[in-house]
């Protein structure tokens, strides 16, 4: 008998935890025995919690490039966010799954053991032997979807929807599961070469970057691409900072959900993301503001995730000191890497590769700089040889080594991909010109974030050109917007260097 301070231990109804016995795949026969033995309810529910959180993100995403964007394809870009989901999520279950994190995957990629998700219950997972398969399997499907959702955001205001639907499953395929095995499954390469990644700088950003810079490239340059036309100011600063609170909560599942349970170091983990996403957010600004003289609300926003973004693959390696630099160093590098589109010429319409690429490439970078033994023992029982403040010098070799294989093999395989796809019939990515000009919500969706988008063209079909021109210019008296405030229409006012960072 067990007592402290006067109270049986063992009069107390609660479940013991007993080692898992290794007797089946599936981790038993519920039928038999109780599977809950093998966990504990607390690291469950917060990882539950967890993927609700990193399902939040994906709309966060929407919402931040559709505000980026014109207001006549505002739709598609949350559209292509919520069908990411969706499509990922069953790509997942059919056989992402087993190809990313099989039991017997090799160092490249998985089998098709737990292909429908065969298998996959009680038993621990490759991720940690803290929660059963099934879980982690749900945890990771999110991680999945989200790294879809950030790359098709290229496709803004000239991309057709079903390519890309299609785009995101065989990309799913092809790319993102390849390189979440190599990196997170313990017979991946990077793995046991000892690369350290929390929780997604190469798989989910630098992919994801890489892969909307081909995506870009891939379907050239929106059309007035380097002339006014385009120098238009975001169409909705609310829906960006909407975003970037959806973001910035849903990224505490994201980076101290990656503990795999609920532990100090998932504790940490929370404690640099939102350190890291407040030092990145006011960086971005300060450097926008010496430009502009404006204390840009879009600039903080953009800041915020590439705080976040740079710090994802150090969250559970580094001392919280540490978040500092990461946010500094991520969001400064990021904003000068919003320049590198026009140095390069490719119409990244949404900068997702400054942002991600970029942010996911300086976050790997530091890694090696300031992981720590410590940090990662927080768990109770990972070990590494940490990075720069250990002395081991090597990690950043190991750290260089996984970026750009990460890197270059998404903007090479997307690359393939979309040429093999443009090919066949049906699926050419390009929307035409008449429908670029009409705005991709009326012509492949059919619908619109505002009503009065639609109501706008309505009046102006029914007027005379002359009338019409001078309604677009003064349409205050009839609750419309001026055409200098209407960014999917060019106009000769808005000022010059406005990009959309």
């Amino acid at each position: 008998m067990v007592v402290i301070e006067g109270v049986d231990l063992d009069a107390l109804n609660y479940t013991v935890l007993v080692p898992y016995n290794g007797s089946t795949m599936t981790g038993g026969d519920s039928l038999t025995a109780d599977l809950n033995i093998f966990y504990n309810a607390g690291d469950i529910a917060w990882m539950i919690t967890s993927t609700a959180l990193v399902l939040l993100m994906i709309p966060g995403v929407g919402f931040f490039y559709s505000g980026l964007a014109r207001r006549k394809s505002a739709l598609s870009l949350i559209w292509l966010s919520i069908m990411a989901t969706a499509v990922v999520s069953f790509q997942w279950f059919f056989w992402g799954y087993s190809l990313a994190f099989s039991h017997t995957a090799g160092k490249y990629i998985g089998d098709l053991e737990n292909i429908g998700f065969r298998n996959v219950l009680a038993a621990p997972s490759v991720g940690s032997t803290k929660i059963p398969d099934l879980l982690f399997a749900v945890y990771q499907g999110m991680f999945a979807a989200i790294t879809v959702a950030l790359a098709v955001g290229a496709v803004a205001e000239r991309g057709r929807m079903l390519p890309c639907i299609v785009f995101m499953f065989v990309w799913s395929t092809i790319i993102y599961d390849p390189i979440a095995c190599w990196t997170w499954n313990a017979s991946g390469w990077v793995f046991k070469m000892g690369g350290l990644d929390f929780a997604g700088g190469t798989p989910v950003h630098i992919s994801s970057g890489c892969a909307a810079l081909a995506y870009s490239v891939m379907l050239g340059k929106r059309r007035g691409h380097g002339t006014h036309e385009l120098n238009y100011r975001p169409h909705n600063v609310t829906h960006v900072v909407i975003g970037t609170v959806f973001l910035w909560v849903g990224w505490f599942g994201f980076n101290a959900g990656s503990a795999l349970a609920a532990n100090m170091r998932a504790v940490m983990a929370a404690v640099v993301t939102n350190l890291a996403a407040c030092v990145g957010g006011i960086t971005w600004c300060v450097l926008d503001y010496r430009l502009e003289r404006k204390w840009s609300t879009v600039g903080f926003c953009s800041g915020v995730v590439a705080g976040l973004v740079a710090i994802t693959p150090g969250s559970g390696f580094v001392p919280a000191w540490a978040a500092v630099i990461y946010g500094v160093v991520g969001a400064a590098g990021a904003n000068y890497a919003t320049k590198l589109k026009f140095v390069l010429g490719i119409d990244d319409a949404l900068d997702i590769f400054a942002e991600h690429a970029v942010g996911g490439l300086i976050g790997n970078i530091l890694t090696a700089f300031f992981a720590a033994d410590y940090i990662a023992h927080l768990d109770g029982f990972s070990e590494i040889p940490g990075g720069w403040l250990n002395h081991n010098w090597i990690q950043l070799g190991y750290q260089l080594a996984d970026s750009v294989s990460g890197g270059v093999y998404s903007f090479g395989g997307t690359c393939i991909i979309l040429f093999v796809m443009n090919l066949i019939p049906g699926l050419s990515l390009r929307a035409s010109e008449e429908a670029e000009i009409l705005g991709i919500d009326d012509a492949e969706i059919g619908e619109f974030a505002y009503d009065y988008v639609e109501l706008t063209r309505e009046v102006l079909n029914d007027m005379s050109d002359d009338a019409a021109s001078k309604f677009s210019g003064d349409g205050e008296h009839r609750g419309l917007a001026p055409e200098k405030n209407r960014p999917d229409m060019p106009s000769e006012s808005i000022p010059d260097g406005i990009e959309s960072h």
